[in-house]
Protein backbone atom coordinates (compact mmCIF):
# COMPACT_ATOMS: atom_id res chain seq x y z
CA UNK A 1 0.00 0.00 0.00
CA UNK A 2 2.82 2.39 0.87
CA UNK A 3 4.65 1.65 -2.38
CA UNK A 4 1.47 2.34 -4.35
CA UNK A 5 1.08 5.66 -2.54
CA UNK A 6 4.64 6.69 -3.31
CA UNK A 7 4.70 5.65 -6.97
CA UNK A 8 3.92 9.13 -8.27
CA UNK A 9 0.47 8.35 -9.63
CA UNK A 10 -1.27 9.67 -6.55
CA UNK A 11 -0.85 13.37 -5.62
CA UNK A 12 0.95 14.04 -2.37
CA UNK A 13 0.86 17.10 -0.06
CA UNK A 14 4.44 18.05 -0.86
CA UNK A 15 5.29 21.48 -2.29
CA UNK A 16 8.14 22.01 -4.76
CA UNK A 17 10.15 23.71 -2.01
CA UNK A 18 10.02 20.51 0.05
CA UNK A 19 7.33 21.56 2.52
CA UNK A 20 4.92 18.81 3.53
CA UNK A 21 5.17 15.02 3.52
CA UNK A 22 3.54 11.84 2.23
CA UNK A 23 -0.11 11.18 3.06
CA UNK A 24 0.01 7.48 3.92
CA UNK A 25 -3.31 7.24 5.75
CA UNK A 26 -6.91 6.92 4.61
CA UNK A 27 -7.82 9.56 2.05
CA UNK A 28 -10.13 10.43 -0.82
CA UNK A 29 -7.75 10.56 -3.78
CA UNK A 30 -10.46 11.72 -6.18
CA UNK A 31 -11.14 14.71 -3.95
CA UNK A 32 -7.43 15.53 -3.85
CA UNK A 33 -7.24 15.34 -7.64
CA UNK A 34 -10.12 17.82 -7.86
CA UNK A 35 -8.52 20.19 -5.34
CA UNK A 36 -4.77 20.38 -6.11
CA UNK A 37 -4.44 23.89 -4.62
CA UNK A 38 -6.02 22.76 -1.36
CA UNK A 39 -3.84 19.64 -1.15
CA UNK A 40 -0.70 21.62 -1.99
CA UNK A 41 -1.47 25.23 -1.23
CA UNK A 42 0.64 27.93 -2.88
CA UNK A 43 3.32 29.31 -0.56
CA UNK A 44 1.54 32.67 -0.82
CA UNK A 45 -1.54 31.32 0.99
CA UNK A 46 -1.64 32.38 4.63
CA UNK A 47 -3.99 32.59 7.59
CA UNK A 48 -7.23 30.79 8.16
CA UNK A 49 -9.82 32.12 5.73
CA UNK A 50 -13.06 30.12 5.89
CA UNK A 51 -14.20 27.77 3.15
CA UNK A 52 -15.40 29.54 -0.01
CA UNK A 53 -16.37 26.54 -2.09
CA UNK A 54 -19.24 24.08 -2.10
CA UNK A 55 -20.44 21.70 -4.79
CA UNK A 56 -24.07 21.12 -5.67
CA UNK A 57 -23.03 17.47 -5.95
CA UNK A 58 -22.63 17.42 -2.16
CA UNK A 59 -26.16 18.65 -1.47
CA UNK A 60 -29.38 16.78 -0.74
CA UNK A 61 -31.43 15.93 -3.86
CA UNK A 62 -35.15 16.64 -3.47
CA UNK A 63 -36.67 14.11 -5.90
CA UNK A 64 -40.23 14.50 -7.13
CA UNK A 65 -42.35 13.08 -9.93
CA UNK A 66 -41.77 15.86 -12.43
CA UNK A 67 -38.23 16.87 -11.52
CA UNK A 68 -35.72 17.52 -8.78
CA UNK A 69 -34.05 20.33 -6.85
CA UNK A 70 -31.01 20.89 -4.64
CA UNK A 71 -29.79 24.02 -2.91
CA UNK A 72 -26.75 25.77 -1.44
CA UNK A 73 -27.58 28.08 1.46
CA UNK A 74 -25.68 29.20 4.58
CA UNK A 75 -26.39 25.71 5.91
CA UNK A 76 -24.00 24.29 3.29
CA UNK A 77 -21.69 27.32 2.80
CA UNK A 78 -21.83 29.45 5.98
CA UNK A 79 -19.88 32.39 4.56
CA UNK A 80 -22.44 32.90 1.76
CA UNK A 81 -24.78 35.20 3.67
CA UNK A 82 -25.99 37.37 0.77
CA UNK A 83 -27.07 34.75 -1.80
CA UNK A 84 -28.69 31.31 -1.82
CA UNK A 85 -28.82 29.17 -4.95
CA UNK A 86 -31.10 26.37 -6.13
CA UNK A 87 -30.31 24.00 -9.00
CA UNK A 88 -33.57 22.59 -10.37
CA UNK A 89 -34.67 20.37 -13.25
CA UNK A 90 -38.14 19.71 -14.64
CA UNK A 91 -39.18 16.83 -16.87
CA UNK A 92 -41.12 17.47 -20.09
CA UNK A 93 -44.38 18.72 -18.61
CA UNK A 94 -42.95 18.81 -15.07
CA UNK A 95 -44.26 21.78 -13.06
CA UNK A 96 -42.76 23.89 -10.28
CA UNK A 97 -46.16 24.62 -8.90
CA UNK A 98 -47.80 28.04 -8.61
CA UNK A 99 -46.07 29.76 -5.69
CA UNK A 100 -44.49 32.95 -4.41
CA UNK A 101 -41.60 33.93 -2.14
CA UNK A 102 -40.73 36.51 0.49
CA UNK A 103 -37.51 36.95 -1.50
CA UNK A 104 -36.87 38.01 -5.10
CA UNK A 105 -36.09 35.19 -7.56
CA UNK A 106 -33.46 35.52 -10.33
CA UNK A 107 -32.75 32.61 -12.68
CA UNK A 108 -30.72 31.49 -15.67
CA UNK A 109 -31.73 28.58 -17.93
CA UNK A 110 -28.90 26.02 -18.25
CA UNK A 111 -30.44 23.23 -20.34
CA UNK A 112 -33.64 22.89 -22.38
CA UNK A 113 -36.67 25.18 -22.31
CA UNK A 114 -39.45 26.08 -19.92
CA UNK A 115 -42.61 28.16 -19.77
CA UNK A 116 -42.98 30.70 -16.99
CA UNK A 117 -46.16 32.44 -15.91
CA UNK A 118 -46.84 35.27 -13.49
CA UNK A 119 -49.34 37.92 -12.43
CA UNK A 120 -48.21 41.17 -10.79
CA UNK A 121 -49.81 43.13 -7.96
CA UNK A 122 -51.91 45.09 -10.42
CA UNK A 123 -53.39 42.00 -12.06
CA UNK A 124 -51.25 42.14 -15.21
CA UNK A 125 -50.23 38.69 -16.42
CA UNK A 126 -47.01 37.46 -18.04
CA UNK A 127 -46.49 34.22 -19.99
CA UNK A 128 -43.18 33.47 -21.75
CA UNK A 129 -40.98 30.62 -22.97
CA UNK A 130 -37.31 30.68 -21.92
CA UNK A 131 -34.33 28.79 -23.38
CA UNK A 132 -30.64 28.29 -22.67
CA UNK A 133 -28.99 31.51 -21.47
CA UNK A 134 -32.28 33.30 -20.84
CA UNK A 135 -32.91 34.98 -17.48
CA UNK A 136 -36.01 35.68 -15.47
CA UNK A 137 -36.67 37.75 -12.36
CA UNK A 138 -39.71 37.88 -10.12
CA UNK A 139 -39.85 40.56 -7.39
CA UNK A 140 -40.66 39.46 -3.82
CA UNK A 141 -44.26 38.38 -3.36
CA UNK A 142 -45.06 38.08 -7.08
CA UNK A 143 -46.70 34.69 -7.84
CA UNK A 144 -45.32 32.53 -10.64
CA UNK A 145 -44.88 29.02 -12.02
CA UNK A 146 -42.32 27.14 -14.16
CA UNK A 147 -43.03 24.19 -16.48
CA UNK A 148 -40.67 22.09 -18.57
CA UNK A 149 -41.36 22.04 -22.31
CA UNK A 150 -40.79 19.17 -24.76
CA UNK A 151 -37.10 18.65 -23.95
CA UNK A 152 -37.38 19.34 -20.22
CA UNK A 153 -35.26 21.95 -18.48
CA UNK A 154 -32.56 22.61 -15.90
CA UNK A 155 -31.89 26.02 -14.39
CA UNK A 156 -30.23 27.91 -11.57
CA UNK A 157 -32.41 29.95 -9.20
CA UNK A 158 -30.79 32.71 -7.15
CA UNK A 159 -32.24 34.45 -4.09
CA UNK A 160 -30.73 37.58 -2.42
CA UNK A 161 -30.64 36.00 1.06
CA UNK A 162 -28.17 33.32 2.06
CA UNK A 163 -30.62 31.90 4.61
CA UNK A 164 -33.38 31.43 2.05
CA UNK A 165 -34.55 27.89 1.27
CA UNK A 166 -36.71 27.21 -1.76
CA UNK A 167 -38.52 24.59 0.31
CA UNK A 168 -39.67 27.41 2.59
CA UNK A 169 -42.01 28.89 0.05
CA UNK A 170 -45.66 29.93 -0.17
CA UNK A 171 -47.32 27.33 -2.37
CA UNK A 172 -50.64 27.26 -4.18
CA UNK A 173 -51.54 23.69 -3.15
CA UNK A 174 -50.38 24.22 0.44
CA UNK A 175 -52.70 27.19 0.97
CA UNK A 176 -55.69 25.24 -0.32
CA UNK A 177 -54.75 22.23 1.83
CA UNK A 178 -54.68 24.41 4.96
CA UNK A 179 -57.88 26.37 4.40
CA UNK A 180 -61.25 24.98 5.58
CA UNK A 181 -63.35 23.87 2.61
CA UNK A 182 -66.30 25.99 3.69
CA UNK A 183 -64.04 29.05 3.50
CA UNK A 184 -62.87 28.01 0.05
CA UNK A 185 -66.53 27.65 -0.89
CA UNK A 186 -67.30 31.15 0.38
CA UNK A 187 -64.30 32.66 -1.36
CA UNK A 188 -64.99 31.19 -4.81
CA UNK A 189 -68.78 30.98 -4.65
CA UNK A 190 -69.04 27.26 -5.41
CA UNK A 191 -70.08 24.19 -3.34
CA UNK A 192 -67.55 22.56 -1.00
CA UNK A 193 -67.87 19.40 -3.10
CA UNK A 194 -65.81 21.11 -5.80
CA UNK A 195 -62.78 20.85 -3.49
CA UNK A 196 -63.16 17.15 -2.66
CA UNK A 197 -59.97 16.12 -4.47
CA UNK A 198 -57.58 18.98 -3.83
CA UNK A 199 -54.08 17.96 -2.59
CA UNK A 200 -53.69 17.62 1.18
CA UNK A 201 -50.06 18.81 1.12
CA UNK A 202 -47.64 20.98 -0.81
CA UNK A 203 -46.89 19.53 -4.27
CA UNK A 204 -43.72 21.63 -4.85
CA UNK A 205 -42.89 19.83 -8.13
CA UNK A 206 -45.34 17.54 -9.91
CA UNK A 207 -45.72 15.83 -13.29
CA UNK A 208 -48.05 17.58 -15.71
CA UNK A 209 -48.62 17.29 -19.45
CA UNK A 210 -46.42 19.15 -21.91
CA UNK A 211 -48.23 22.41 -22.69
CA UNK A 212 -49.20 23.34 -26.23
CA UNK A 213 -47.80 26.31 -28.17
CA UNK A 214 -47.59 29.49 -26.14
CA UNK A 215 -50.27 31.09 -28.30
CA UNK A 216 -52.73 28.45 -27.08
CA UNK A 217 -52.08 29.37 -23.46
CA UNK A 218 -52.31 33.14 -23.65
CA UNK A 219 -54.93 34.55 -21.28
CA UNK A 220 -56.52 37.87 -22.28
CA UNK A 221 -55.94 40.39 -19.49
CA UNK A 222 -58.20 43.46 -19.15
CA UNK A 223 -55.52 45.07 -16.95
CA UNK A 224 -52.97 44.97 -19.78
CA UNK A 225 -49.38 43.70 -19.78
CA UNK A 226 -46.61 44.25 -17.26
CA UNK A 227 -44.57 47.43 -17.91
CA UNK A 228 -41.16 45.79 -17.27
CA UNK A 229 -40.40 42.37 -18.73
CA UNK A 230 -39.66 39.55 -16.29
CA UNK A 231 -37.23 37.97 -18.80
CA UNK A 232 -33.92 38.92 -20.43
CA UNK A 233 -32.08 37.20 -23.32
CA UNK A 234 -28.54 37.21 -21.93
CA UNK A 235 -26.83 35.33 -24.78
CA UNK A 236 -28.42 37.71 -27.31
CA UNK A 237 -26.73 40.58 -25.48
CA UNK A 238 -23.62 41.90 -27.25
CA UNK A 239 -20.64 40.81 -25.14
CA UNK A 240 -17.59 42.78 -24.10
CA UNK A 241 -14.86 41.06 -26.12
CA UNK A 242 -11.46 40.87 -24.44
CA UNK A 243 -8.15 39.20 -25.36
CA UNK A 244 -8.98 36.33 -23.02
CA UNK A 245 -12.70 35.84 -23.48
CA UNK A 246 -16.07 37.53 -23.27
CA UNK A 247 -18.13 39.29 -20.59
CA UNK A 248 -21.87 39.89 -20.48
CA UNK A 249 -23.00 42.16 -17.65
CA UNK A 250 -26.66 42.29 -16.62
CA UNK A 251 -28.18 44.50 -13.94
CA UNK A 252 -31.02 46.99 -13.59
CA UNK A 253 -29.50 49.19 -16.30
CA UNK A 254 -30.35 46.64 -19.03
CA UNK A 255 -32.78 44.35 -17.15
CA UNK A 256 -34.77 47.01 -15.29
CA UNK A 257 -36.99 44.71 -13.22
CA UNK A 258 -33.90 43.08 -11.63
CA UNK A 259 -33.42 45.53 -8.77
CA UNK A 260 -31.90 43.09 -6.26
CA UNK A 261 -29.58 40.93 -8.40
CA UNK A 262 -26.73 41.93 -10.71
CA UNK A 263 -24.54 39.45 -12.57
CA UNK A 264 -21.92 38.87 -15.21
CA UNK A 265 -21.48 35.83 -17.43
CA UNK A 266 -17.80 35.16 -18.11
CA UNK A 267 -16.22 33.08 -20.84
CA UNK A 268 -12.55 32.66 -19.90
CA UNK A 269 -10.52 31.00 -22.63
CA UNK A 270 -7.72 28.46 -21.97
CA UNK A 271 -4.64 30.22 -20.64
CA UNK A 272 -6.66 33.30 -19.65
CA UNK A 273 -7.85 34.72 -16.34
CA UNK A 274 -10.42 37.09 -14.91
CA UNK A 275 -8.03 39.87 -13.96
CA UNK A 276 -7.19 40.66 -10.33
CA UNK A 277 -10.01 42.82 -9.00
CA UNK A 278 -12.55 43.35 -6.24
CA UNK A 279 -16.15 44.51 -5.91
CA UNK A 280 -16.91 47.67 -3.92
CA UNK A 281 -20.64 47.09 -3.49
CA UNK A 282 -21.26 43.56 -2.19
CA UNK A 283 -20.13 39.95 -1.81
CA UNK A 284 -19.74 37.81 -4.94
CA UNK A 285 -21.52 34.45 -5.32
CA UNK A 286 -20.20 32.35 -8.20
CA UNK A 287 -21.65 29.46 -10.17
CA UNK A 288 -19.32 27.40 -12.38
CA UNK A 289 -21.12 26.19 -15.50
CA UNK A 290 -18.30 24.36 -17.32
CA UNK A 291 -14.53 23.97 -17.23
CA UNK A 292 -12.02 24.06 -14.36
CA UNK A 293 -10.61 27.02 -12.45
CA UNK A 294 -8.54 28.21 -9.52
CA UNK A 295 -9.10 31.32 -7.45
CA UNK A 296 -7.04 32.94 -4.73
CA UNK A 297 -8.98 35.17 -2.33
CA UNK A 298 -6.95 37.93 -0.67
CA UNK A 299 -8.21 39.29 2.67
CA UNK A 300 -6.99 41.81 5.27
CA UNK A 301 -4.04 41.16 7.59
CA UNK A 302 -2.00 39.24 5.04
CA UNK A 303 -4.41 36.33 4.69
CA UNK A 304 -5.12 34.47 1.46
CA UNK A 305 -6.46 31.09 0.38
CA UNK A 306 -6.60 29.31 -2.97
CA UNK A 307 -9.47 27.11 -4.16
CA UNK A 308 -10.12 24.91 -7.21
CA UNK A 309 -13.50 24.82 -8.98
CA UNK A 310 -15.27 22.77 -11.61
CA UNK A 311 -18.74 22.56 -13.18
CA UNK A 312 -21.53 22.60 -10.58
CA UNK A 313 -19.45 24.29 -7.89
CA UNK A 314 -20.38 27.43 -6.00
CA UNK A 315 -17.66 29.94 -5.12
CA UNK A 316 -17.86 32.94 -2.81
CA UNK A 317 -15.83 36.10 -2.24
CA UNK A 318 -16.65 38.48 0.64
CA UNK A 319 -17.20 42.18 -0.01
CA UNK A 320 -14.07 44.01 -1.26
CA UNK A 321 -11.74 40.98 -0.99
CA UNK A 322 -9.26 40.80 -3.89
CA UNK A 323 -9.39 37.79 -6.21
CA UNK A 324 -8.93 36.45 -9.74
CA UNK A 325 -10.38 33.46 -11.62
CA UNK A 326 -7.88 31.42 -13.66
CA UNK A 327 -8.87 28.89 -16.33
CA UNK A 328 -6.84 25.76 -15.52
CA UNK A 329 -8.20 23.59 -18.32
CA UNK A 330 -7.94 23.23 -22.08
CA UNK A 331 -11.51 24.40 -22.82
CA UNK A 332 -13.35 27.64 -22.20
CA UNK A 333 -14.40 28.22 -18.60
CA UNK A 334 -17.94 29.55 -18.18
CA UNK A 335 -18.83 31.07 -14.83
CA UNK A 336 -21.45 33.44 -13.41
CA UNK A 337 -20.55 36.23 -10.97
CA UNK A 338 -23.70 37.15 -9.02
CA UNK A 339 -24.33 39.98 -6.54
CA UNK A 340 -27.06 41.15 -4.20
CA UNK A 341 -27.23 44.57 -5.85
CA UNK A 342 -29.01 46.57 -8.53
CA UNK A 343 -25.71 47.32 -10.29
CA UNK A 344 -22.55 45.50 -11.34
CA UNK A 345 -19.40 47.17 -9.99
CA UNK A 346 -15.77 46.11 -9.91
CA UNK A 347 -12.35 47.70 -9.42
CA UNK A 348 -9.47 46.52 -11.64
CA UNK A 349 -6.07 46.30 -9.93
CA UNK A 350 -4.33 46.95 -13.27
CA UNK A 351 -6.45 50.00 -14.08
CA UNK A 352 -6.06 51.45 -10.57
CA UNK A 353 -2.28 51.21 -10.85
CA UNK A 354 -2.26 52.69 -14.38
CA UNK A 355 -4.25 55.72 -13.26
CA UNK A 356 -2.15 56.36 -10.15
CA UNK A 357 1.03 58.49 -10.29
CA UNK A 358 3.81 56.13 -11.33
CA UNK A 359 6.22 57.30 -8.67
CA UNK A 360 4.03 56.14 -5.81
CA UNK A 361 3.33 52.78 -7.46
CA UNK A 362 7.06 52.20 -8.04
CA UNK A 363 8.06 53.23 -4.52
CA UNK A 364 5.25 51.20 -2.94
CA UNK A 365 6.11 47.97 -4.80
CA UNK A 366 9.82 48.62 -5.40
CA UNK A 367 9.44 47.91 -9.12
CA UNK A 368 10.87 49.50 -12.24
CA UNK A 369 9.41 50.73 -15.53
CA UNK A 370 8.84 47.20 -16.87
CA UNK A 371 5.65 46.86 -14.81
CA UNK A 372 4.59 50.50 -15.24
CA UNK A 373 4.83 50.25 -19.04
CA UNK A 374 2.66 47.12 -19.06
CA UNK A 375 -0.28 48.72 -17.22
CA UNK A 376 -3.61 49.47 -18.94
CA UNK A 377 -5.77 52.54 -18.32
CA UNK A 378 -8.81 50.66 -19.66
CA UNK A 379 -10.43 47.84 -17.71
CA UNK A 380 -9.53 44.52 -19.35
CA UNK A 381 -11.86 42.15 -17.39
CA UNK A 382 -10.22 39.00 -18.82
CA UNK A 383 -6.52 38.89 -19.71
CA UNK A 384 -4.43 36.45 -21.70
CA UNK A 385 -0.68 36.89 -21.69
CA UNK A 386 1.07 34.08 -23.63
CA UNK A 387 4.16 32.88 -21.85
CA UNK A 388 2.99 34.25 -18.51
CA UNK A 389 -0.18 32.25 -17.91
CA UNK A 390 -0.69 29.55 -15.28
CA UNK A 391 -0.02 26.13 -16.76
CA UNK A 392 -2.89 24.08 -18.14
CA UNK A 393 -3.73 21.22 -15.78
CA UNK A 394 -4.14 17.76 -17.29
CA UNK A 395 -4.43 15.85 -13.98
CA UNK A 396 -8.01 16.92 -13.11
Amino acid sequence: MENETRNGNIPQPIRDDGAGWWDLGPRDVMRDLENPDMLVSPSTDAGSLPNMKFSFSDTHMQLNHGGWSREVTVRELPIATTIAGVNMALTPGGVRELHWHQSAEWAIMLVGRARITSVDQNGRNFIADVGVGDLWYFPPGIPHSIQGLEEGSEFLLVFPDGNFSDLNTLSFSDWFAHTPKDELSANFGIPTSAFAHIPNHQLYIYQGTVPGPIESQQVADPQGTIPLSFTHLLLAQKPIVTPGGTVRIVDSSNFPISTQIAASLLEIKPGAMREMHWHPNNDEWQYYISGTARMTVFAPNGTARTFDYRAGDVGYVPFAFGHYIQNTGDKSLWVMEIFKSDSFEDVSLNQWMALTPHQIVQSNLKVGPELINALHKEKLFIVKNPGYSHYLRTDI
